[in-house]
C-alpha cells in the first residue's frame, strides 16, 4: 500500500490545499495490486490532477436559468488514453481545452464513436449528487463493446466523475430547476483509414450548467410522424448511444421543422410502429380496448429503441404506485389513431436526461395510403389525470433532495 500511495502522489500535481484535500480524498479508493490491470481499465487510485491558473478559470454564469444546453463549459476536462499494447494509461483531470487528433483518425472517418449524457444536481441540502450513475455507466460499456471500443470499469469512472465535480463544484447551479450536465464520450484515435477494430482510443468527459427546460412551464411539442423516415431497424445500433445514430436524424428535423413540428416520432416497419419521439422514449396514457387505464411505452426487445435512465425510471416509479396498468408492448399508429377518435388518449409525453418529460400536443400524421397529412390532437396539458406531471414533480424532487431514494442519487 505505500509504494501505491506513493506512486499516486508522484503522478498528482499538488497546486494548493484544496488540492491537497482531494488528493487525501482519493487514498482509500486503491486497488489491489494483484487486481490491478490496465488492460481492463483505468483506475481512480492513477489520477493526475492538473489545476487551472488564474487565467484559465472562466466566469461562472449569474443566471443559469437564460443558459442555452451545451454552450457553456465548466472549468475542466477529464482524459484517458487507451492503445492495444498498453491498455489504458493514467486518467488525468485537466483545464478543459481543445483536443488534438490526426486527421486521419477514425472516429472521424467512421464514427467509431460512442457518448453518454447525464447531470450533477444541488440539492436542497447544498450537497452535490449524480442521478443514477451506475446506470449510465453500464449503458455506456455496453455501447463500447458494440462499437469494438475498450471496456472499463464503471466505478472507476463514477469515482473520476466524483472528483471533477468536486473541483468544478461552484459551476453546479444554486438551483432546483438547473443543473450540471456531463458528456463522457470515447473515440476512436487511431491514425489509420483501414476499415477494423480502433487499436488507440480516448476517453474525455467535458461538463456545463445548463437552465431549466422548461423556463416558463411545460409547452406541448408537435411531432412529424413520417415512416419513409426511419432512425433504426433489428439488427442496428438504434439501442446504443453512438453519435451515428443522431446526425442522420438532423435533416429529418429540418423537415419537421419546415411543418411547424418541433420534433419527430419515429415510426418503424409496414404497421408503423411507434420507436422514439426526438431523442427521447415516448409513453402513452390511455384507457386501453379493455377498459384499463394504462401507462404503455415501446418494447426494447427488438433493438429499435435506446433503453433511458429516465425512462426506467418512469417505470419503477408506475409501478410501485399501483395506479393503473403498466405495460411494454409494440403499439402502432393505427391504435394510436384509434385511440384519439374514441377519446381514450389522454396523455403522451417523451421522456430524456434533458427534461424529464416533455408534453405532446399533437401529431402531423403522413397517411401513407393517401400521401396527405393528418392532425391528430392530444389532449396531454388538459388531462384530469395529471400523470407526466406526477412524474415530472417526483423526479424532480428526488434529484434535488427533496424526496429520498435509496440508490437513485450518488452523493459526491
Amino acid at each position: 500500500m505505500p509504494a501505491l500511495l506513493s506512486r499516486m502522489a508522484q503522478r498528482l500535481v499538488i497546486a494548493s490545499p484544496r488540492m491537497m484535500a482531494t488528493a487525501a480524498s482519493m487514498q482509500p479508493a486503491a486497488v489491489p495490486e494483484k487486481e490491478y490491470d490496465p488492460k481492463k481499465t483505468f483506475y481512480h487510485k492513477d489520477l493526475e490532477i492538473q489545476l487551472a491558473s488564474p487565467s484559465q478559470l472562466h466566469p461562472k454564469p449569474t443566471d443559469p436559468t437564460k443558459l442555452k444546453f451545451g454552450h457553456t463549459y465548466a472549468d475542466y476536462m477529464m482524459t484517458c488514453d487507451w492503445d492495444q499494447d498498453k491498455g489504458w494509461h493514467a486518467p488525468k483531470i485537466e483545464p478543459i481545452a481543445e483536443l488534438k487528433i490526426h486527421p486521419g483518425a477514425k472516429v472521424l472517418h467512421y464514427a467509431s464513436e460512442l457518448f453518454e449524457g447525464m447531470k450533477a444536481y444541488r440539492g436542497v441540502d447544498n450537497k452535490i449528487r449524480m442521478f443514477r450513475p451506475d446506470m449510465n455507466m453500464m449503458r455506456m460499456k455496453r455501447t463500447a463493446l458494440r462499437a469494438a471500443l475498450p471496456n472499463f470499469d464503471g466505478e472507476e469512472m463514477i469515482q473520476i466523475l466524483s472528483e471533477m465535480l468536486r473541483l468544478d463544484s461552484e459551476w453546479v447551479p444554486n438551483s432546483d430547476v438547473c443543473s450540471l450536465y456531463m458528456r463522457p464520450t470515447l473515440i476512436g484515435t487511431d491514425p489509420t483509414l483501414g476499415v477494423g477494430c480502433p487499436s488507440a482510443a480516448k476517453m474525455f468527459v467535458i461538463t456545463g450548467p445548463v437552465g431549466a427546460y422548461y423556463s416558463t412551464g411545460f409547452q406541448p411539442v408537435s411531432l412529424l410522424a413520417d415512416s419513409r423516415f426511419i432512425r433504426a431497424f433489428p439488427g442496428g445500433v438504434g439501442a446504443y448511444k453512438m453519435g451515428c445514430n443522431y446526425a442522420p436524424t438532423i435533416w429529418v428535423g429540418k423537415e419537421a421543422a419546415s411543418k411547424n413540428c418541433q420534433q419527430v416520432l419515429w415510426l418503424y416497419g409496414e404497421n408503423e410502429d411507434l420507436t422514439e419521439v426526438g431523442t427521447m422514449n415516448i409513453f402513452l396514457f390511455w384507457k386501453n380496448e379493455q377498459g384499463e387505464l394504462e401507462l404503455i411505452t415501446p418494447p426494447l426487445h427488438r433493438g429499435l429503441i435506446l433503453p433511458g435512465v429516465t425512462r426506467d425510471s418512469l417505470l419503477e416509479l408506475a409501478r410501485e404506485w399501483g395506479e393503473y396498468k403498466v405495460t411494454e408492448r409494440t403499439l402502432n399508429m393505427h391504435e394510436v389513431k384509434k385511440a384519439i377518435s374514441e377519446n381514450r388518449l389522454f396523455e403522451m409525453f417523451g421522456s430524456g436526461t434533458a427534461c424529464v418529460v416533455s408534453p405532446v400536443g399533437k401529431i402531423l400524421y403522413h397517411n401513407k395510403a393517401t400521401d396527405e397529412y393528418e392532425d391528430l390532437m392530444i389532449p396531454t396539458m388538459s388531462s384530469k389525470y395529471g400523470i407526466m406531471q406526477k412524474f415530472y414533480d417526483t423526479i424532480n424532487n428526488i434529484q434535488y433532495g427533496r424526496i429520498e431514494r435509496e440508490g437513485w442519487m450518488r452523493e459526491i
